[in-house]
């Protein structure tokens, strides 16, 4: 694949293997809250911005997809030294209904996604405006603006 730029990202997707509420016990559905989520070392986080876009892709069997929408509030940091690798602070707003893996994979905007085509890839993952617009249009949230869950 060629290497990613800042124009080809409408939103970044940070994967999980745990829903929102064994990430933060007690998250309920419609709840915001703010956390850090590890990064793999990599270009990418150079083109990672505060206000940028994010989604919390859950994966493994039990109810795969977008559990989590928000918005990115600080820039990439070191955890706790240079050995324990990079977090990206996040505001995500727990999606009431998932949007579930099987539903993006059915949409045409959406089936080419990079967490789709190589699940085990890079995290962050990436979204273009074509399959932001589809998670948006899916999770019943206004177009390409801020989100306002």
């Amino acid at each position: 694949m060629a290497r990613l730029h800042g124009s080809d990202v409408a939103a970044w997707l940070l994967k999980s293997t745990r829903p929102p509420a064994e990430i933060v016990p007690g998250w309920a559905p419609g709840e915001e809250r703010e956390l850090t989520r590890c990064v793999r070392r990599s270009y990418r986080l150079e083109l990672v911005s505060p206000g940028q876009p994010v989604v919390l892709w859950v994966s493994g069997r039990a109810s795969p997809g977008v559990h989590a929408v928000g918005t990115v509030t600080g820039p990439v940091r070191q955890r706790n030294g240079d050995d324990d690798g990079p977090v990206l602070p996040v505001r995500l707003t727990h999606l009431p209904d998932p949007v579930e893996r099987g539903e993006l994979l059915a949409d045409p905007g959406f089936r080419t996604a990079e967490v789709l085509r190589m699940p085990a890839g890079s995290n962050p993952s990436w979204l273009s405006t074509a399959q932001l617009a589809s998670v948006q249009a899916r999770a019943g949230l206004p177009g390409l603006g801020p989100w306002v869950p």
